[in-house]
């Protein structure tokens, strides 16, 4: 796994249209890519190269990096590592549009098995308060600008190894950011979440975004950081 993210590093440095795309989502910090170590996908080429570092066909199936006939399992994604002890154990590849710019995209895709715990817990645990998103990219562009504090479930719901993580602390602070879609779907799971952690001992405050709009997409269509602090601000607890 850890050989794998490297090579989607590297291959993201050989794809200048990938890193088109990561600056037409708002996130442009060169740095901040490195340290999430944020890579590329583009398929047909993981296979091969594992294979001469010495890992049999058998492993990679079995880890889900590549499918029964050999084919990437991620494929013209943009990837995010997750890491837990100091090693990456889970992938998760976000979709680029095919052409690039246009198009539909391919589905967003983990590996099998549990998505892990949140993203990058070891640090953010300590903040006071803690800003809960649903996306890796809501997570970088919030980094981005200063926002440190903020976690990512990767999806509105969480496993129980993520519960048991935000609620280690009683009294913790923590902000819900999630996505404002036309459907509202967010915003439900963000009110529903909330109550269960409140019930939890966790003193929750949803924060509401103009309509449509995710952190992600919220900062590339040019908000800052104070705009988003404003949002803060006026985030409130769940009604009843």
């Amino acid at each position: 796994m850890d050989q794998t993210a490297a090579f989607y590093q590297l291959q993201l440095h050989r794809h200048p249209e990938a890193r088109q795309h990561l600056a037409g989502r708002g996130l442009r910090d060169s740095g901040l890519i490195q340290e999430l170590g944020i890579g590329y996908a583009p398929g047909g080429n993981l296979r091969r190269h594992l294979a001469v570092l010495g890992y049999p066909f058998d492993l990679l199936w079995r880890t889900g990096l590549i499918d029964h006939q050999g084919r990437d399992a991620f494929c013209r994604r943009i990837t995010f590592p997750c890491h837990q002890d100091g090693r990456v154990v889970h992938l998760y590849g976000r979709s680029v549009p095919a052409p690039f710019g246009s198009g539909a995209a391919f589905p967003h895709r983990f590996l099998p098995g549990s998505k892990g715990g949140l993203f990058a817990w070891h640090s953010v645990r300590e903040f006071s308060p803690v800003i809960l998103v649903e996306g890796l990219f809501d997570l970088a562009v919030l980094w981005q600008s200063g926002f440190r504090n903020t976690t990512c479930a990767a999806g509105t719901h969480l496993t129980p190894f993520q519960w048991a993580q935000l609620t280690d602390r009683p009294g913790r602070q923590l902000y819900i950011a999630f996505d404002q879609g036309p459907h509202q779907a967010g915003q439900r799971a963000a009110h529903a979440l909330a109550q269960r952690l409140e019930s939890a001992g966790l003193q929750v405050r949803i924060v509401h975004l103009p309509a449509g709009h995710d952190p992600n997409s919220y900062f590339a269509a040019g908000a800052t950081a104070a705009d988003f602090a404003h949002c803060l601000e006026q985030a409130q607890r769940p009604r009843p």
